[in-house]
Formats: structure tokens, C-alpha cells, sequence
């Protein structure tokens, strides 16, 4: 079990690291351009894309667990069924994306102000990059039928791939062929679509045989499109819910000054870095859930949750003496700003916390999108988000910025405990 674990969770790691690449090198690329405006840009508009494409992650979600879930029934012709409804699905938010582009970035800057100098080159990169959109969504639901049907290292590549690709055509557009600025999102927007090219060719290379389950007439079959956004719609929620917590904790974090709004920055890639650590965990849980649920097996699925939970309490540990022994290092890393790492010093103990409040939600959360338990995790989080916010106004007024952890912390440990109260009912019972 440990081997069919660490199989699955070890190319996700690799894969979460990754992820946040993409706006890296452009950030870097940005940044040595020779104006201040153009990174700004690039932080800002990266902010939008996450935004918009963060609450459309049932698509890898969702199809996760459903592809899983037949994998585990033998069923291939759900299994292909699946892929092809989120990737219609996916397009036809793309397209939607595409055509309310204005409209999108119009919206956003009523939330965001930035100076005119800045506005100007976040439209040149958003009305570029938003072109990406197909292959951005596309992704999502090859990566959660990739994952369902037990193979992690197909998202790896096509995330490690799509990173080199992102640097050289950047790199190409700016500096060979003289695009400037647009150069950066027209290298990012070409990477992407090479990585949706490389998903259709190791699809069609390694389960091609499966076109022939192709049954467009039971894509759109009004019972089955019900069902998927049932569960997808809930997942949306959860995500919103997430968003929600997230975006207050940052716009909290300014009320009490920039100082302190860079601490808490600081601080939350810690929170940041675990995260893309346990997720790959929690990806393991949803393949192997959803396996062992489509095929009846309650044994090896509690079986496989105890030995995930396992691993979840070594990384906890291990995390926890790396922050406890090694945070100013890795804090000195992140910043070399004397003042900021000063500021820190008084809240680091809520740093030490993150681990053990945070990791059974993320294991749970992999476990119930493998069993599709939609409904369950929605519910955990609604809860979990109303206690984040009365705890925090309640006890702001007293203990400021120590409150907003408080309250984080509790949101972690509501979700985790919520899902673990109701798996008797929603996994076990399966």
C-alpha cells in the first residue's frame, strides 16, 4: 500500500511545485524589463487568472473522483464518458471566458487599484493570456482523468514540459523578436497550448484504444449532466469558500499596516509550502478512494485512508521540527528585510501550529473527491468559514493580528474534524 501511496503522491509533489512556475518566470522575465509597471502587471494579472481559474477546479476535481470510481468498476466507457463531458464543459467555459474578457477585467479593477502606469501593460498581458484559456480548463479535466485512472506522472511531465517551454518561448518573444512586455504572456499563452498538446498526444499514444467507449449521445444525457454538476457544483462552493477565507486573510492582514500585512505574507508561504506537500497526499487519496469505492472493496478503502493518514502524521511531524529548528533560515530566504523578520518573531508560534490544525483537512478532502462526497465537504466548509469569521470579530478587537491566526487555525481544524465526523456516513458507508 505504501508503495501504491507514494507511486501516486510523489510525481503530484513534483507536479503542485510546479504549478506556481508559470507567473514565476514571468514575474522574473518582468522583472528584469527595467520598469517597476511591468511587474506590478504580472503580479496583478496573476491574481485574476488565479481567481478565475482556482474556482473552476472541480473540473480536475470532480473528474478525479468520477474517473477513479470507474477505474475501480472496470466501467471504461464511463471512465472515457467522464473525460469527454468535463472537457466539453471546459470548453465551453473557456469560451464564455473569451467573450466576457472586458467585461472580466472591467470587474476586476473595481476590487484592484493600481496606478495608470500599471493598468495599461495588466491589459496587454490579461487580453493575451486570456486566449489560454481552452487549454488552461482543458488541463484541469486531463489532470483529474489522468489522476483517476491511477497515473500521476503524465500530469508531471506535462507540468514540467509546459514550464521549460514557458521560459524559452518568453524568453524568445521578448528578447529575439523584440514583443517587449506582450512578449511574456504570448510566451506563457504558447506554452500552454503545447502542454495541451502533449496531454492529447500521450492520450492518444497510451489510451487511444479507448475512443472506441466514445458515446456522444450519453455525454448529454440529462440524468448524467445533472449528476456531474451536482457534485461540481458543490465543489465550487467549497472553493469559493476557500477563496473567501484566503482573500479576507490578506485584506484583514492590511488593516493593521503594511508591516504586518508583510509578515503575514511571509508567514502564509509556509503555510503555502506544506500545502503543495500534502496535497500530493491528498491526490493519492482521491485515485485510490475512488478506486476502491467503484470497486466495492471497503477493506483495502480503509486500508488505504489508515496508511494515507499515516503518512500524513509523518509529514506533520517532520514539518513541524523543520519550522520549529530551521524557520529563520528558511524565512531569511524568503526576505532580507531585517524589520519585516523582526515583526515576525511574535506570530511564528502560529507557524508551528499550521501542521497539525491543517494536514487532516487536506488528507480529507483528497478521500471525499475520490468518493465523490460532494455535498459532505461543502457542508464541512460552510461550517468551518462561519466559525473562521465570528472568532475572528470577536476577538480582533483584543488581540489583533494573533486573532487572524486564531481564527485560520480554526478553520483548518473545523474542516478536518467535520469531514472525519461525517466519513462514517459519506465513505465508510459507501
Amino acid at each position: 500500500m505504501n508503495k501504491k501511496i507514494l507511486r501516486l503522491a510523489v510525481p503530484n509533489i513534483i507536479s503542485n511545485i510546479s504549478v506556481p512556475l508559470l507567473s514565476m518566470v514571468d514575474l522574473a522575465i518582468a522583472g528584469h524589463m527595467g520598469s517597476l509597471s511591468f511587474i506590478g502587471a504580472v503580479g496583478v494579472a496573476g491574481v485574476i487568472f488565479n481567481f478565475i481559474y482556482w474556482n473552476f477546479g472541480f473540473l480536475r476535481m470532480g473528474t478525479t473522483g468520477l474517473t477513479a470510481q470507474a477505474y475501480g468498476a472496470r466501467d471504461l466507457e464511463k471512465s472515457v464518458e467522464t473525460l469527454v463531458r468535463s472537457s466539453v464543459i471546459a470548453l465551453g467555459i473557456a469560451l464564455i471566458l473569451i467573450i466576457a474578457q472586458k467585461w472580466i477585467l472591467q470587474f476586476s479593477f473595481h476590487f484592484i487599484d493600481v496606478t495608470d502606469a500599471t493598468r495599461e501593460p495588466i491589459k496587454q498581458y490579461f487580453y493575451i493570456r486570456i486566449w489560454s484559456a481552452p487549454c488552461a480548463l482543458l488541463l484541469y479535466a486531463f489532470k483529474g482523468w489522468f489522476i483517476g485512472m491511477q497515473n500521476s506522472k503524465f500530469p508531471m511531465i506535462i507540468a514540467i514540459i509546459t514550464n521549460i517551454l514557458n521560459i524559452v518561448f518568453s524568453l524568445l518573444f521578448v528578447y529575439t523578436f523584440k514583443f517587449s512586455f506582450k512578449g511574456v504572456a504570448l510566451g506563457t499563452v504558447v506554452a500552454e497550448y503545447s502542454g495541451l498538446l502533449l496531454a492529447l498526444i500521450l492520450w492518444f499514444t497510451y489510451y487511444g484504444k479507448l475512443k472506441k467507449y466514445i458515446n456522444w449521445a450519453e455525454i448529454f444525457v440529462k440524468e448524467k449532466l445533472l449528476q456531474f454538476f451536482k457534485i461540481n457544483s458543490n465543489i465550487f462552493l467549497r472553493t469559493f469558500c476557500l477563496i473567501l477565507v484566503f482573500t479576507s486573510f490578506t485584506t484583514f492582514s492590511t488593516k493593521s499596516g503594511d508591516t504586518i500585512l508583510a509578515v503575514n505574507t511571509l508567514l502564509l508561504q509556509l503555510f503555502t509550502l506544506f500545502s503543495y506537500i500534502m496535497d500530493g497526499f491528498a491526490y493519492a487519496a482521491e485515485s485510490l478512494t475512488g478506486k476502491y469505492i467503484g470497486a466495492k472493496n471497503n477493506f483495502q478503502l480503509k486500508i488505504s485512508i489508515k496508511y494515507i493518514f499515516r503518512w500524513g502524521w509523518i509529514l506533520t511531524i517532520l514539518f513541524t521540527i523543520l519550522y520549529y529548528f530551521w524557520g529563520d533560515q528558511i524565512l531569511s530566504l524568503l526576505t532580507n528585510n531585517q524589520s519585516v523578520l523582526e515583526a515576525s518573531k511574535p506570530y511564528y508560534k502560529w507557524v508551528l501550529l499550521i501542521p497539525i490544525s491543517g494536514f487532516g483537512a487536506f488528507l480529507w478532502d483528497g478521500v471525499y473527491v475520490g468518493a465523490t462526497a460532494s455535498k459532505a465537504m461543502r457542508n464541512a466548509i460552510f461550517i468551518a468559514t462561519f466559525g473562521y469569521f465570528i472568532l475572528y470579530f470577536l476577538l480582533e478587537p483584543v488581540l489583533g493580528n494573533n486573532a487572524l491566526w486564531m481564527a485560520l487555525l480554526l478553520f483548518l481544524l473545523l474542516r478536518g474534524i467535520g469531514m472525519k465526523l461525517m466519513a462514517r456516513k459519506y465513505i465508510y458507508g459507501k
